[in-house]
């Protein structure tokens, strides 16, 4: 039985050119963020999806609730990139935004030209706490800076924000019981995506050589793989291949991720494994094509990894007609956004659903999330307005709370 597949778009935002930030809130329903990067002035809104009336609700302008109006002449607070955070304990959804988008004057924005100019240059990252029992925003601050946050995770045992800032690729810790921030330093040049947490509330990431990056808590030090995450031996050196989605599986200690940018490789990965864990490499994401040929990174793309309430694996793929590699008849859509399922036991992957978009292409989707009644939903980068996917699972692979346990980065 194929699953029914819905688009909604951000109709009431038509500025929005990305969503790059789509996750489950503590309360088990699905938010995301309809950025708006692309256009002098744009600004971020937050969304949630509503069972109800199966419409979005339009939640806030973040610019207004965070005091940096969009025609500030500065940069804008025009987007939350993987920023979204969760707590369980509290109901709080934690997010923080990032820049790029111009002054409403300005055709562009460039953070070095203007990191001393006070009238242009970005404020910060702006930190918001939402409460989803009350739907109010109970304080905001800025986390960081001049800079943005490429991607927040929360650890909520220990009450600490952990994020990467852009564009010096600093390493954030922030402490909610007294909103302070420590800097422990630059990690690389090219922001990994991800932060995920282990079991011994370990932070990881990479860098921009594709080494995985550790924080531990206990030594307070930042430390460096002695490996390189896998890549294509044939045209890459694990350059760029930095961490882009990463999930935890429900049922074992395992984490699965994708990289980033060129050919996509999935990961599984056993973080409590020996000194450095153990890594196993699962492959290319995407489809084989002729790497002597210059491929669109954008049309080379895999996100939106997310466990569903069956235990398997769920990620989109893009798909693209190649009339050697990839043949597929005319009357479809030139690149395509598959839906993947992956079962964990044996590894066997198996294409699960078709994501379709009326007016333009569905291949590049940026993160995924389940609800709680076991409902899958993918954030869309595209044309404007962008917008979201709904997986409609068939009711023998759904069950209550099938959110939990609730991922905890964006």
């Amino acid at each position: 039985m194929k699953p029914e597949v819905s688009w909604f778009q951000f109709t009431e935002h038509p500025d929005s050119d990305s969503c790059w930030s789509l996750s489950t809130g503590p309360d088990g329903r699905i938010y995301a963020a309809a950025c708006a990067e692309g256009v002098p002035g744009g600004t971020v809104k937050v969304v949630r999806y509503n069972e109800k009336t199966d419409a979005l609700d339009y939640l806030f302008d973040l610019d207004e609730r965070v005091d940096d109006p969009r025609d500030s002449g500065r940069a804008t607070q025009c987007k939350i990139h993987y920023s979204f955070a969760p707590s369980l304990s509290d109901g709080i959804l934690y997010m923080a935004t990032h820049l790029s988008g111009p002054p409403i004057d300005q055709p562009a924005y460039s953070p070095w030209r203007s990191w001393q100019d006070p009238e242009r240059c970005f404020r910060g990252s702006a930190l918001l706490a939402f409460d989803t029992h009350t739907d109010k925003v109970l304080w905001w601050d800025t986390i960081i800076p001049k800079e943005g946050c490429r991607c927040l995770l929360m650890d909520e045992e220990h009450g600490l924000l952990y994020a990467l800032s852009y564009p010096r690729d600093h390493f954030i810790i922030y402490d909610l019981a007294n909103r302070s921030r420590k800097d422990l330093g630059r990690i690389g040049s090219i922001n990994a995506q991800a932060l995920f947490l282990d079991s011994s509330h370990r932070v990881w990431t990479s860098r921009d050589d594709g080494r995985l990056v550790r924080y531990d808590p206990r030594t307070g030090r930042l430390e460096i793989s002695p490996y390189v995450l896998p890549h294509n031996p044939e045209f890459q050196t694990g350059w760029h291949s930095v961490i882009y989605d990463v999930v935890e599986a429900p049922d074992s200690h395992a984490f699965y991720m994708c990289t980033w940018i060129a050919q996509p490789r999935l990961i599984r990965f056993w973080a409590n494994e020996g000194d450095w864990g153990r890594v196993e490499d699962l492959g290319p994401a995407t489809q084989d094509r002729d790497p002597s040929i210059p491929c669109n990174t954008f049309l080379d793309h895999c996100g939106g990894l997310v466990f569903g309430a069956d235990g398997a694996l769920y990620y989109v793929a893009s798909r693209w007609r190649d009339p050697v590699y990839n043949p597929y008849p005319e009357d479809r859509q030139e690149r395509e956004g598959v839906v993947w399922r992956l079962d964990p036991k044996t590894l066997q992957r198996e294409e699960f659903a078709l994501l379709h978009r009326p007016d333009d292409f569905a291949q590049y989707v940026s993160r995924g999330a389940v609800d709680h009644n076991g409902d899958l939903y993918f954030g869309h980068v595209g044309k404007r307005p962008v917008g979201i996917f709904r997986v409609k699972m068939p009711e023998a692979m759904k069950k209550p709370n099938a959110h939990l346990p609730i991922r905890m980065w964006g």
